[in-house]
């Protein structure tokens, strides 16, 4: 396990981090801190809003601060998987069939619009974010490390929208709502207009995979395994729920909450790691019962926020 002072190194560099971006988009630290999370735990994230809230600046200053190679994909109806993932080509010189790298093969892959694009292309981003490698006639070809997806998509209710499989949901760590900013950020967008100063302080790659490698390493006491399984054990008891969290969100979130521990300079998990990211976690893995809607106007997102600090409420709290 890293010495304190390493750890103390790490929450200093993500918090100054977290400071910087706030400072180009407005109101961004608390998600920055889960695209962290994720990160450092090998997953993903998926943020939904409407556009216009700064997501692909977002992931750009986040790519920026930690040296990564960034490449944004906007996804179309039209699209094929060899538009993600690459294609064969033909090379006139060498006379030879040669493969040619699609946008994924990139550290921090902004998927834009995601929920806008048909089946076969999210099978292909499923793989990659899966196994970290994509399979192109018949090849297999590595993706770079870290590979990170910072995926957007819009709300369900707008046209021209593809529901997301249930399969690559789940490959997302956290689901981040993003609303409209207050009055007083937005005004604070206008004034940071223009802002674009190179990072003074980044995470490289290598200390990143560094860092990723300590996560397993971060203890957890029995009290606080308990307290997991027994979250994820009250979701699927809710009445309003037909399928709750399954074993494989309890095992992420284990190391989710390591990953915060570490990034928050301690080397043990506590219960409030486990709070802070219980509806970014659980908001996409519940699927509701029909009667959960009362009518056309019930908010899911409101009602899944119910059905959590339900939950959480119940669950007795580890000594």
């Amino acid at each position: 396990m890293e010495s304190t002072s390493e750890l103390e190194d790490l929450r200093n560099t993500v918090v100054s981090i977290e400071e910087s971006i706030g400072k180009r988009v407005i109101g961004s630290r608390r998600i920055v801190r889960f695209m962290f999370i994720a990160l450092l735990t090998g997953n993903h994230i998926l943020l939904e809003g409407v556009p216009g809230l700064a997501k692909t600046m977002l992931a750009n200053e986040f790519a920026r601060h930690t040296k990564m190679e960034f490449k944004r994909i906007q996804f179309t109806p039209d699209m094929l998987p060899s538009d993600i993932t690459g294609t064969i080509m033909f090379n006139i010189e060498s006379r030879k069939m040669e493969f040619k790298e699609g946008p994924l093969f990139a550290n921090v892959v902004l998927a834009d619009e995601i929920n806008r694009t048909p089946p076969k292309v999210q099978s292909a981003l499923l793989e990659a974010m899966e196994e970290v490698h994509v399979t192109v006639g018949g090849e297999t070809h590595s993706l770079p490390k870290p590979f990170f997806v910072i995926a957007t998509q819009n709300p369900v209710e707008q046209e021209g929208t593809f529901p997301l499989a249930e399969a690559l949901m789940d490959r997302f760590l956290f689901r981040y709502y993003l609303d409209y900013p207050s009055r007083e950020d937005e005004i604070n967008i206008l004034n940071s207009m223009g802002n674009s100063e190179d990072p003074s302080i980044v995470l490289l790659p290598d200390e990143i995979m560094h860092f990723r490698s300590e996560v397993d390493n971060v203890y957890v006491s029995d009290e606080i395994k308990e307290y997991i399984v027994d979250l994820m054990r009250k979701t699927r008891e809710d009445e309003l729920v037909y399928l709750g969290a399954s074993p494989r969100t309890t095992s992420k979130y284990i190391k989710a909450a390591r990953a915060n521990a570490l990034i928050s300079g301690r080397s043990y998990v506590i219960p409030e790691d486990i709070l802070y990211m219980a509806f970014e976690i659980l908001n996409h893995r519940l699927i509701l019962k029909p009667e959960a809607v009362v009518d056309e106007t019930d908010d899911i997102k409101n009602i899944v926020k119910r059905i959590v600090d339900k939950v959480v409420s119940e669950t007795p709290y580890p000594k």
